[in-house]
C-alpha cells in the first residue's frame, strides 16, 4: 500500500477497486457512495447492479435497483439509514428502505424544467438531509443552478441560487452536505470553490484555493471533519504537474485545510486519483472515494477500458 497526506491525517490507499464482488460483476464506475449508521457502505454504480451494499469488510450483503435507475449519480444515508439516490438522467430523486423499498419519489421520471429555469429539476447531482429537521436540499445541478429546499415528505419549501460566479452564485451545483447544527455546504464545482449557506439559504463564508471541488462530506458522528473530493483542475500542457488534483483534502468546519491527500496529477498508480466524484467516511475515519473514470478517462482510451473507481484510504492511528 501507499502512503497519502500529514501528520494525524496519514491513510494508507490500496490503488485498487474495493469490495469483494464476483468476478463477473462490474462497478463500470462508482459514482457515488455512502456509509449507515453500521458502516455498512453503498456503492451507486453503472455496473452490474445500481447500488452494492458491502459490510465494513468489503464483502456483499445485498444489492437492488436493478432496471430501476437511468445514470446513477448521488446516493445519501439519511438519519434512520434511509437512502436517497439521484438520477441526473431521468431527473428524479428517490428514496428508499436500506434494503431498497421505494418510499418516495421527488420529480416526474424523464420529464425536465427548460434549463437555467429555477424550477425543479434539469439533471440533479445529490442530495443532502438535515439530521434534526430531516429537510431535504437538492443539488440541480448540470443544467440548473440552484438548490431546492422541501420537507421530509417532499414538499417544496423554497429555492436559491443563479447562474455566476458571485457569491451565492453557482456553476455547476454537484453537491450538497449539512452538518449538525444546520449549515448548507455546497460544493460549486467549476466555480473551484465551497460555499455555506443557512438553512434560508442565505450566504455565508465560501472555501476557496480548492480544485474542481466535485463532493464534499461533513462526518457527523466524530469530530465533524469535512472531506472535499477534487477534480483535476490543470490543462493538458501541464499534466505533470503537482498540487493541482485529483486529490481529497481534508478540513475543518471553518475551512481550514488540515491535510491534502494526494500531490500527483491522475492516473492508475497507487497514490493517485481520477475523478472523485463521491466521498464518504466511516466511524473509524477511514475514506471511500468513488470516482467517474469511465466517463472521464476510459471510455476515452483506445481500446476502451474500465478503470478502478472505488478507492478506500485506511486512516493510520
Amino acid at each position: 500500500m501507499v502512503s497519502l497526506g500529514s501528520g494525524s491525517f496519514t491513510y494508507e490507499v490500496s490503488g485498487k477497486n474495493w469490495g469483494n464482488m464476483p468476478e463477473d460483476w462490474t462497478y463500470k464506475e462508482a459514482t457515488a457512495v455512502a456509509v449507515d449508521s453500521k458502516d455498512n457502505v453503498y456503492v451507486f454504480n453503472r455496473g452490474t447492479h445500481p447500488m452494492i451494499v458491502f459490510d465494513p469488510g468489503g464483502n456483499v450483503v445485498r444489492t437492488w435497483g436493478d432496471g430501476i435507475f437511468t445514470n446513477p449519480h448521488g446516493v445519501t444515508i439519511g438519519p434512520d439509514d434511509s437512502v436517497y439516490c439521484v438520477d441526473n438522467f431521468d431527473h428524479t430523486v428517490r428514496k428508499f428502505t436500506p434494503d431498497g423499498k421505494l418510499l418516495m419519489t421527488l420529480g416526474a421520471e424523464n420529464q425536465h424544467s427548460p434549463a437555467m429555469s429555477g424550477i425543479p429539476f434539469n439533471e440533479p447531482t445529490h442530495l443532502a438531509v438535515d439530521s434534526q429537521t430531516g429537510d431535504l436540499y437538492v443539488a440541480d445541478g448540470y443544467a440548473n443552478a440552484r438548490v431546492h429546499k422541501f420537507s421530509p415528505d417532499g414538499r417544496l419549501l423554497f429555492s436559491w441560487g443563479e447562474s455566476g460566479t458571485d457569491p451565492g452564485q453557482f456553476n455547476i451545483v454537484h453537491n450538497i452536505v449539512t452538518d449538525k447544527e444546520g449549515w448548507v455546504y455546497v460544493a460549486d464545482r467549476e466555480n473551484h470553490r465551497i460555499q455555506v449557506f443557512d438553512s434560508n439559504g442565505k450566504y455565508e463564508a465560501q472555501w476557496v484555493n480548492l480544485s474542481r471541488a466535485a463532493c464534499i462530506h461533513v462526518d457527523h458522528r466524530s469530530d465533524q471533519l469535512v472531506y472535499v473530493g477534487e477534480y483535476y483542475g490543470g490543462i493538458q500542457t501541464n499534466v505533470a504537474g503537482k498540487r493541482l488534483g485529483p486529490r481529497v483534502s481534508v478540513l475543518d468546519l471553518k475551512g481550514n485545510v488540515l491535510a491534502r491527500v494526494g500531490d500527483l496529477s491522475y492516473g492508475d498508480e497507487p497514490g493517485r486519483f481520477y475523478s472523485p466524484h463521491g466521498i464518504a467516511a466511516d466511524s473509524k475515519g477511514d475514506i471511500y472515494v468513488a470516482e467517474v473514470s469511465w466517463s472521464d478517462y476510459g471510455s476515452r482510451m483506445d481500446p476502451p477500458r474500465e478503470l478502478r473507481s472505488l478507492q478506500k484510504l485506511v486512516r493510520q492511528s
